[in-house]
């Protein structure tokens, strides 16, 4: 059974390691969440060491899934906004190592980022993915709302130009 868990920021830095493995994982799966190949996971760390400083100074949630006491999933919640944006939060980095695959992670690490960014006053996300990507196909299955799609927006891992596409979700 998966443990989702949202992470403090002594946690954050100490999962740093397994974090980095996640990323590298993605990254070479062709995952665009915004960096190129070769990508190892010494190069995520010091990706990994930002976030637990956003973590630590509040403006971000991280939530992990484990398998088996390892860390095989992430999400991230950008709760920081500008001062007319209270209510919105980004979410960020939805990961799943491709050998923890198909075990619904990805559904469960998404209904507990929404259930934390709620309990914490936000009442819209909004998200933006690779367009043509699997990771497309699973906001809709969640109830997120497709905005339209930005041509050009970013590298794939690989090379070439990749569309992105936008969703949002309110929340109740």
């Amino acid at each position: 059974m998966p443990d989702i868990r949202i992470l403090s920021a002594e946690e954050a830095r100490a999962a740093v390691p397994a974090l980095s493995q996640v990323l590298a994982d993605c990254v070479a799966g062709g995952a665009s969440v915004g960096f190129m190949q070769p990508y190892g996971p010494e190069d995520a760390e010091p990706y990994w060491r930002d976030v637990a400083d956003a973590v630590a100074a509040g403006g971000s949630l991280l939530l992990v899934a484990e398998l088996d006491g390892r860390i095989v999933g992430t999400v991230q919640v950008g709760a920081a906004q500008m001062p007319n944006q209270p209510h919105r939060g980004d979410l960020k980095k939805l990961l799943v190592h491709r050998s923890a695959r198909g075990k619904g992670l990805a559904r469960l690490l998404m209904e507990a980022a929404e259930r934390e960014a709620a309990s914490r006053g936000k009442t819209l996300l909004v998200l933006d993915t690779a367009t043509g990507s699997d990771a497309e196909a699973i906001y809709p299955r969640l109830g997120w709302q497709r905005v339209g799609v930005i041509p050009d927006y970013a590298l794939w891992p690989e090379g070439g130009f990749c569309a992105t596409t936008l969703f949002y979700k309110r929340l109740t």
